[in-house]
């Protein structure tokens, strides 16, 4: 997932759409890009498409410019839990990241399109990703699919993930999207923000569970990274909370792969090719695709590929 997690971040959308950029390779070969969103206004962007060798959709979400990740994170470190979680009584999330999903042109596109293609193609799994506010949009997104669309078999991988609702929240996600992976790297700080206070679980922001750390471990002759898998709570204090989060580096840079566009500008992207159909929307454009992949009635075998 996390190659589908650094290709999103590309602002070269002729690359994209074609799928020949130099991060569209390795375990992304043979992906199909069904439709590109891009939202203008709140400088957003996703894809959806489907992996045939998941025998899955995938949907992958953009996360913040590197040009304005300083000032993200000082926001989010005073940010208070803003939002009432509908239908879940005491559930309390982050506006900013509820409303990047919720209310932009996001979520009726991803679900439109989602749904088409699972009336096309029969027993698909549906994977979410994305990384820093990417991944906390491909949680909303995961929640939205399964409790508002009855959508199952729904697995979700986030990278470098803020905090986005309370332990009511948290417990919500678990029960509804159990096959989740939430990967922290070494000292990333955003994995630490908004602020988590045990003393006031209620009223503080509780990352929802698992988490994966990855660090590295060193002995006298060798240092290698391990892949530590956490308890459920989502805040084990073995995990990435046993060190401070003090290192941006860290936080874009997952398994080798950066996670940063190529080239930062504002909001910048580029488009030359137009020969596929482009909507235009009001905050911005819809590139569509053909879906090529013939109707399939398998169910992934559960011992296939693995997530990360």
């Amino acid at each position: 997932m996390v190659e589908y997690a650094s290709v999103v971040y590309l602002n070269d959308l002729d690359s994209l759409v074609a799928w020949n950029c130099t991060r569209c390779n390795n375990l992304t070969k043979g992906f199909q890009l069904v439709e590109l969103i891009v939202d203008l206004q709140h400088c957003l962007q996703a894809f959806v498409g489907v992996a045939e060798d998941l025998h899955g959709i995938v949907i992958a979400f953009r996360g913040t410019q590197k040009n304005s990740i300083q000032n993200w994170m000082e926001d989010l470190y005073y940010r208070r839990l803003d939002l009432r979680y509908p239908g879940v009584k005491g559930a309390m999330v982050h506006r900013g990241f509820y409303t990047a999903y919720h209310n932009t042109t996001l979520r009726p596109r991803i679900v439109t399109t989602v749904l088409g293609i699972l009336e096309s193609i029969n027993g698909l799994s549906v994977y979410v990703t994305g990384h820093s506010m990417g991944g906390a949009l491909a949680a909303f997104c995961s929640l939205d699919l399964v409790a508002n669309h009855g959508i199952q078999n729904i697995r979700t991988v986030t990278f470098g993930q803020p905090r986005i609702g309370n332990i009511v929240f948290a417990e919500f996600f678990n029960s509804l999207v159990p096959q989740t992976y939430r990967m922290t790297h070494e000292h990333d700080m955003v994995p630490h923000l908004p602020p988590y206070y045990s003393l006031f679980p209620h009223r503080s922001f509780h990352h929802f569970g698992r988490e994966v750390w990855i660090h590295k471990v060193e002995n006298e002759s060798q240092s290698y990274d391990v892949e530590t898998v956490c308890d459920g709570s989502g805040e084990d204090p073995t995990c990435s909370r046993s060190v401070a989060g003090n290192s941006i580096p860290d936080h874009l840079c997952y398994m080798g792969l950066s996670l940063q566009a190529d080239t930062w500008s504002p909001c910048s992207f580029i488009l030359t090719n137009n020969e596929n159909m482009t909507i235009e929307t009001e905050d911005g454009f819809i590139i569509k695709m053909p879906l090529l992949l013939e109707a399939q009635a398998e169910v992934q075998d559960p011992n296939g590929p693995q997530l990360f």
